[in-house]
């Protein structure tokens, strides 16, 4: 693929964005990628591509490309927090913007988003809504996070409501928080992880649009059972509910906690009561809602929610749990079973 840029009118100042683009062996979808952000609508931007130690035609591709704003470098495969990492130190600009080998940006995606940070100032990060693609199949699903600062804080909590791929971030707010973690114990999620450093100090936003396309891809990385994705996501949400409540509640008591909101029954203690865990979750909120300045009503609902999913998984592990994972399913099914069949007793019962 030959690219080329003729305005060369793009200058460094307080508008100007570093795109970094990590590569490992990406080579599929890579021109595609690259691509979209070369078409983007907003040109003052340089393009980091760095190939992680890639063994395909990756840096061929990349190499292919004559366009003035990409900066293109190698190294030998350090992981991919480690990689964005150099980005971030060799990025000029005052804005940091995330662009996945694999996913699609918009063409208005980096204005909007420079924007909406130009015009909230307090904001450290801002991502975007995006469409789904199996493959290169097209979907009608969207990534559909809230927008909002207080929503977005208290969710992070818990899960990762942000787009890595679409999020642009002020390069000031690495300077506080630090960059992102390459400590084996702690990521993945890398992404997660940084943006609950970010949180707290920093709002967050979410541009209520689909300004970009997130690719689904078959990964190896499994997120149930004792995968390390999954066990560093408690460990984080254990962090983040610590920070939020001031430390008025034991370690045991938030663990369990998070063990159960995503339904680790086996690493739930039992210790700790329903009661005390819905304490946690709403001393949390009323804790996010003063740092923020924003009436608990705001998320009332979202906390109710959290709570009634809590109660939901609470009694599962209290009776169902010494089932398993497999257990609990086999008895869904005949549960499910057994009501056809009553129902179908009923319609014949009926039809006599």
């Amino acid at each position: 693929m030959k690219t080329s840029y003729q305005n060369k009118s793009f200058v460094s100042d307080d508008t100007y964005i570093s795109v970094v683009l990590p590569v490992y062996n990406g080579s599929r979808y890579l021109r595609e990628a690259i691509g979209s952000t070369l078409s983007q609508s907003y040109v003052n931007f340089e393009l980091l591509i760095i190939d992680d130690g890639s063994t395909d035609d990756s840096a061929s591709i990349v190499s292919s490309c004559t366009d003035p704003r990409i900066r293109f470098y190698s190294q030998e495969n350090k992981g991919l927090a480690a990689t964005l990492n150099r980005g971030i130190a060799l990025a000029k600009g005052a804005y940091i913007a995330r662009q996945d080998q694999d996913d699609i940006s918009l063409p208005d995606r980096l204005s909007k988003q420079v924007a909406f940070m130009e015009t909230h100032p307090d904001c450290g990060m801002a991502g975007t809504w995006a469409s789904i693609l199996e493959e290169q199949k097209p979907t009608k699903r969207l990534h559909r996070h809230d927008a909002d600062n207080l929503s977005l804080q208290f969710d992070l909590m818990f899960d990762n409501p942000f787009v890595h791929s679409s999020l642009m971030i002020r390069k000031t707010v690495f300077d506080e928080v630090g960059v992102y973690c390459t400590n084996p114990d702690r990521q993945p999620p890398e992404d997660y992880e940084m943006w609950s450093r970010v949180a707290r100090k920093f709002r967050v936003a979410n541009i209520p649009e689909a300004l970009h396309i997130y690719r689904e891809i078959p990964q190896s990385m499994s997120r149930t059972g004792n995968s390390p994705f999954l066990q560093h996501l408690l460990k984080i949400n254990v962090e983040n509910l610590m920070w939020a409540t001031g430390g008025r509640y034991s370690d045991q008591s938030l663990r369990d906690l998070a063990a159960l909101i995503h339904g680790v029954y086996p690493q739930f203690s039992g210790k700790t009561s329903l009661r005390e865990m819905i304490s946690v979750v709403h001393d949390a909120a009323i804790a996010l809602c003063d740092h923020a300045g924003t009436p608990y009503r705001e998320i009332q609902e979202k906390v109710q929610y959290r709570v009634n999913n809590l109660r939901y998984h609470y009694y599962q592990a209290r009776h169902l749990g010494f089932l398993g994972e497999s257990g609990r399913r086999a008895l869904a099914r005949i549960l499910r079973a057994g009501r056809k069949l009553v129902g179908k007793q009923w319609r014949l019962r009926v039809i006599r």
